[in-house]
Order: structure tokens, then sequence, then C-alpha cells
């Protein structure tokens, strides 16, 4: 079996070395660049863009170059399908933007779609575990209205995540990795084994890591907006048809996801537009702002996300509840203290 994975591991980092430095190549002779031009890049020269090209090319390649084991659990052609042409809407999308610089109201049909592919290819969640005993259904069938609604809502949000999360080089990458790899090891155990999910998880993880060669600081190649999206994209799906293991998500992804809804909560507050209003609020922008370099900004995230990420492990859904609650803790004892900070900066 290991001898199986070793192979998966490097035929997949052969194609992503091979396309990623490919799309780099093209995207340098179209003039496809992230300029140094506002205060939140601190990148001293034009990168190249379009990096999560690579990513997705690499990743549906090895899927379909293993589709017989992929296929050989409860998921169905349909399944993949659906996740297929959603990532295509993103990868169309993400050109678009990078390119053109597309409008807010314009950048959000895209995510919208890849969410709603993955509805019609009949990805579902008929029940959660309850932490406090028990299950909640969410209703029986390809198109049960709650498990669609949920499925929506929580797809979109992991998007917008790693999207706004993309601010320092190797952060959303890493992070990803992370999750993809805490959802292998979790649906490689004896009790919620499935395959199908861990090989795609395998694949993934394997992507990403070679991709952060690229994107590590100095970053080479940028994710993009196509890819920033995907990889909130790939990684709640895995997270859904794993058995509908949001939890881990939560887990790997809960201090970006904190910070994601704070921001936005205080910009609507504040009569801002959520979505395209810029500045460095955002926790790496903090981190980098009291001093801290954009390496260990990064590391700081990557070490949050595999110690709770690998918490979800060991713990029961009551535990991983309470894990939860302690992210949720950290983060607010984190606002907080910036806002006093703020005030204080404010006064003086």
């Amino acid at each position: 079996m290991w001898i199986y994975y070793v192979k998966i591991a490097i035929f997949t980092i052969l194609a992503t070395t091979l396309f990623v430095s490919l799309i780099r190549r093209l995207v340098l002779s179209f003039g496809i660049l992230d300029f140094p031009d506002i205060e939140r890049k601190k990148h001293q020269k034009g990168t190249p863009l379009l990096g999560g090209v690579g990513i997705f090319i690499a990743f549906f390649l090895m899927l379909f170059y293993i589709k017989n084991d992929i296929l050989s659990g409860n998921l169905e052609t349909s399944h993949w399908l659906g996740v297929f042409v959603g990532s295509c809407f993103l990868m169309i999308g993400g050109f678009l933007d990078d390119k053109f610089k597309l409008k807010a109201k314009w950048q959000i049909v895209w995510p919208v779609l890849a969410a709603f592919s993955v509805i019609v290819g009949g990805v579902n969640i008929e029940k959660v575990t309850n932490p406090f005993g028990g299950t909640i259904d969410f209703g029986v069938g390809d198109f049960s209205f709650i498990s669609s609604i949920f499925i929506f809502l929580w797809l979109l949000g992991m998007m917008y995540t790693t999207k706004l999360l993309d601010g320092v080089d190797g952060l959303v990458t890493g992070v990803t990795a992370i999750g993809a790899f805490v959802i292998f090891l979790f649906t490689m155990t004896t009790k919620y084994y499935q395959a199908d999910i861990g090989i795609a998880s395998f694949v993934l993880f394997f992507c990403l890591l070679v991709f952060l060669i690229f994107n590590w600081y100095p970053a080479k190649i940028f994710l993009g907006e196509g890819g920033s999206l995907f990889l909130g994209f790939i990684l709640g799906v895995l997270a859904v048809i794993s058995g509908g293991k949001i939890a881990i998500a939560l887990l790997v992804m809960g201090i970006p996801i904190m910070d994601v809804i704070w921001i936005m909560t205080t910009r609507i507050k504040n009569k801002q537009n959520p979505f395209t209003f810029s500045d460095r609020k955002h926790l790496h922008f903090r981190l980098i702002d009291l001093g801290f370099d954009q390496r260990k900004t990064v590391l700081f995230y990557y070490l949050s996300s595999t110690i709770f990420g690998l918490s979800a492990l060991f713990l029961q859904s009551r535990g991983k509840f309470f894990a939860i609650l302690l992210l949720i803790f950290i983060m607010m004892t984190i606002v907080i203290s910036f806002n006093i900070f703020d005030k204080k900066n404010k006064n003086v």
C-alpha cells in the first residue's frame, strides 16, 4: 500500500512542478503580474499571478489518472464532475479578474456558480454529529433544501476566507495543505476510513507542498484570484464529502475564518463595503505591523492550524466543539487586545 502512495506522491510532485513552471512562464510572457502599488502589498516587484491554475491542472489530472480509486467509494462520477465544473468556473473568473480587474459584483458570480455546481452534482449532507449527543438530520435526497443551503453558505465562506487570507506569501497555500493532510489522516483511520477522499486529500497536499516552494517568501508566483478561491473551495468540498466532517476544517481554518468574520462585521458596522474595502486590519497584517516578519507570521498560522487540526484526530464530537470554543476565545482575546492598542495609539 505504501508503494502506491509513494508513486502517487512522485507523480503529483512532477505534475505540479511542470504545470506551475509552465504557467509562470506563460504569465510572465503575457504580463499578468501583481505590482506592489498599494499599502497592503509588501512584495518589491511585479509577481506572476494565476499560480492556482497550475495546481488546478495537476490536481484534476492526477484524479483522472487514479479515477478508479477515486470512484471506489460512495461518491459518483456526477459528484466529482460537479466539483470539477465548479473549479473551472473559479479558474475562468480568476483569470478575468487577474487580467481585467473585475468589479466586486462580477467577482462574486464565479464563487456562486462554483458552489451551485457542487450542489447540482449531487453532493449533499444527510446529517451531522451533534456535539451534545445524537445527530442533526438535514433531510434525505440529492437536493435536500437544508443540505443545499448549508453547503452553499459553507463553500462561499471557505472561499472568501482563503481569498481574504491571501495577503502574505505562502500563508493560504500552507494552511490549506495542513487542512488537506489532516483530512487525509482522518479518512485513513479505521473508524472513518474513506479511501477515495483520503487519496484526493493526499494529492491536494502534495500539489500544495510543491506550490509552496514557488510561493514561499519571497514568492516567485502568486495563487491569483482563482487560486485563492479554489483552495478554500476544494478544502471545503473535501470536508463536506468526507462524512460531513466540518469540524476538522473549522479547527484548521478557525483563526482565519474568525478573522474574516470580524473584519467583515467591522466594515459593515463602519458602513464600508466588506468585499471591496481594503485595509491592514487582518490579523496577518497586524502581526507584521507589530514587528513580525512574513515568515514568522506565516509560521504562527501554520502552528495554530496544525495543533488544532491534529486535535481533531483525537477528540470526539464534544471535544471538537470545546476546541472550537477555545479558538473563539483566543481570537476574541486577540481582537480585544488590538482594539485596546488602537485606542491607546489614538490618544497619544
